[in-house]
């Protein structure tokens, strides 16, 4: 513990906790359909692929909108964008409070796209937070900073309560002190030392583009705009809304993506962060539809879970500071597919299938905090960019985890199906770090960490080598 403060005093704490205060009120606005969905579902009688729909939106536009945001804090004081982020997160709660009557699926959607702004805040919070600190801690600095996360854990407590005695259009407008307190700590507590280049202008224009053209595609998707409808549309929503953020970047930051451990980190952050932010949208509904609990009683459990991943984060950026983001990622990628891979196979009892859970969070938040680590070592000078990369794939991989549970009940009648896919996805992701670990701690190996010994050597005479 002596250790952590002293790292975190070589350092300016309080833009620390200025970067973490609005990350967690981002979190927290970014997943309130999450717990709020089952008193949703009951006044608008969604379908289970509706249903998916609905929580999966706010997580889509947050993927979509790290992107262009991450360009924007390139050239912009982070704290000005972050100021921004929050007066457009209020929005949601305020319209839904003066407005009378229940709202439509399609508005609700369209807010949606507006809660997404609170998800986007990590292509902001964390770069800032890093840059007032050395490079020798990013794991941890950043882990602690994305430890915000745990804003989704007043999502399941306070919220569901709130909406069983008010209303759940009223229960929203309990974040708006949540934002204005953010918002004063940002004001007088952030600063923002990473370097900058570009366009101001031109950046947030490109930002201002792509949040109409996420409203335009959200309508589309649910009025059959462009011919496709239901299922169809659902799937390939994010395609199109990912295409079009990349194409409105400038050219030389496109070139990342043309590097193989792009993509592959990619992958990785959508299973881990992706399955983190998408699992806690869904649930809810999911306690709800499979065991049949309470919506508050539900909400509850959400908060564990919850609370479990966002506070082991940044446990897995410290252990990736000592051992690196590659080896850790080799276990807790084997967590989260074993985990997926039993309730692919058996439907657990509600205790078994709780304990099953809280081991899925554990990798998931883990694992979070070991990607991380791997960012600013590999792609030095561009984290902001790459915050936004690799978080809007975070983004995706949590908007397809409801989509495909709602597809999965709706078709099959259970969640095998859905639980199945995402197995197999973390096999994928593992067999790939195993596959390029010796090229990646070539890179990401801290300095006091023992290296990876030859095929053939035992540990102990490469631990003499050295």
């Amino acid at each position: 513990m002596k250790q952590i403060i002293k790292h975190l005093q070589s350092g300016d704490w309080r833009a620390l906790v200025a970067s973490f205060l609005y990350f967690d009120t981002g979190f927290t606005v970014w997943l309130l359909y999450g717990p709020l969905a089952p008193f949703i579902v009951k006044d608008l009688a969604l379908a289970p692929a509706e249903q998916g729909f609905l929580v999966a939106i706010p997580l889509f536009s947050a993927a979509i909108l790290r992107v262009t945001l991450g360009n924007l804090y390139q050239a912009a004081d982070g704290r000005w964008i972050a100021l921004l982020g929050i007066v457009l997160s209020a929005l949601p709660p305020l319209v839904l409070v003066t407005l009378p009557g229940i709202p439509s699926l399609a508005l609700l959607l369209v807010l949606g796209v507006l809660l997404g702004m609170g998800g986007a805040s990590f292509a902001v919070a964390l770069p800032m937070a890093g840059s007032n600190y050395p490079p020798r801690i990013q794991g941890l600095v950043l882990g602690i900073a994305a430890a915000g996360n745990i804003g989704a854990v007043l999502d399941g407590l306070l919220f569901p309560p709130l909406a069983r005695h008010f209303g759940w259009e009223m229960a929203m407008s309990a974040t708006l002190p949540m934002l204005l307190l953010a918002g004063i700590a940002i004001l007088f507590w952030a600063r923002d030392r990473s370097p900058k280049s570009g366009s101001v202008r031109h950046a947030f224009a490109a930002f201002v583009a792509n949040l109409i053209a996420l409203v335009l595609l959200v309508l589309a998707a649910h009025d059959g705009w462009l011919g496709l409808r239901g299922k169809a549309a659902m799937l390939t929503l994010p395609i199109l809304g990912v295409f079009f953020a990349i194409a409105i970047l400038p050219a030389r930051y496109r070139e990342v993506l043309k590097e193989r451990d792009t993509w592959v980190i990619i992958l990785i952050y959508s299973i881990t962060f992706g399955g983190f932010v998408g699992m806690s949208a869904y649930v809810s509904l999911l306690l709800v539809n499979l065991y049949h609990l309470g919506m508050v009683e539900a909400g509850l459990f959400m908060s564990l879970l919850a609370f479990t991943g966002a506070m082991v984060r940044p446990l897995g950026g410290l252990v990736a500071d000592q051992i690196s983001g590659v080896r850790a990622l080799r276990w807790f990628l084997s967590g989260i597919a074993l985990a997926d891979l039993l309730f692919a196979l058996w439907t657990p009892p509600l205790a078994a299938g709780i304990a099953a859970l809280l081991g899925l969070y554990l990798c998931f938040g883990l694992g979070n905090g070991a990607t991380f680590q791997l960012v600013p070592h590999r792609w030095p000078g561009k984290s902001g960019l790459m915050t936004g990369l690799v978080g809007a794939a975070g983004g995706i991989g949590g908007f397809y985890l409801p989509v495909a549970m709602g597809i999965a009940k709706e078709s099959t009648g259970d969640y095998h199906a859905g639980f199945a896919i995402f197995a197999a996805l973390a096999t994928g992701a593992l067999v790939l770090v195993v596959a390029l670990r010796r090229q990646w701690l070539s890179w990401s190996l801290p300095a006091h960490a023992p290296a990876e010994p030859a095929a053939g050597v035992p540990q102990a005479a490469a631990a003499a080598a050295d």
